[in-house]
């Protein structure tokens, strides 16, 4: 479990396109806290400070504490809205998360021990089903990451959820099904190139039919004289 991010926010009192627009042009990002059945707070955050947590590609499952006037909210982000065209930062949703609270979050699967892989060793390779596993999880014990141990399976193998460690209280949303994380794969034939051997086998072959074949149009010839 990584530590909560900090992130320090103002309050917005005006709300709408156009009080948006001017705080994006101050450099910063406008955002809402909802959830806990509270009242919503939208507040606006530092742009850098976002964008270096977005780039981090785990922004969606990390806690993170936002200050706003010295009160601090423990929240997960929800949604990131980016603009189609610039890819640039536009609006950030965090839900507020009360005592207790469990949240479902996407978790990335970690790979491990490809060297002591009887499959990759024999040329296989490893066929991801699931670079991330959705799972319903305590706000306080989020995993950072599942780890996927590929240690002595052979090719044809497989791993499964049920193959993955999880911590307590920890459990995926998908229930009714022992659903398939990865698998190890032969690799593709490669493609033969024909021998003299074979070429020349090939040549009587086409021989042979084009001989059957004169010899029936002659047959068909010579029925027709008669």
């Amino acid at each position: 479990m990584a530590d909560n991010v900090q992130l320090t926010a103002e309050p917005r009192d005006r709300i709408g396109k156009g009080a948006s627009r001017a705080v994006r042009k101050a450099g910063r990002i406008p955002a809402v806290i909802y959830g806990d059945k509270q009242d919503p707070i939208t507040v606006s955050l530092t742009y850098k400070d976002v964008l270096a947590q977005v780039n981090t590609g785990t922004f969606l499952s990390t806690l993170v504490d936002v200050e706003v006037g010295g009160e601090k909210y423990r929240t997960i982000p929800r949604d990131v809205q980016f603009d189609p065209v610039r890819d640039f930062i536009m609006h950030v949703d965090f839900l507020r998360l009360g005592k207790g609270a469990r949240v479902n979050v996407e978790v990335q699967v970690n790979f491990i021990n490809e060297d002591q892989c009887e499959g990759l060793q024999r040329g296989g390779v490893l066929n991801v089903v699931r670079y991330a596993v959705e799972l319903s999880c305590p706000a306080e014990a989020i995993p950072e990451g599942l780890d996927a141990d590929l240690a002595g399976l052979d090719i044809g193998g497989s791993i499964h959820i049920s193959d993955i460690s999880l911590p307590e209280g920890v459990e995926p949303t998908i229930t009714d099904r022992d659903f398939t994380i990865a698998t190890i794969a032969a690799a593709m034939a490669e493609e033969v190139e024909p021998t003299d051997e074979d070429e020349e086998f090939e040549g009587v072959e086409g021989a042979e039919g084009a001989e059957d074949g004169e010899g029936a149009e002659g047959e068909e010839e010579g029925g027709g004289e008669e």
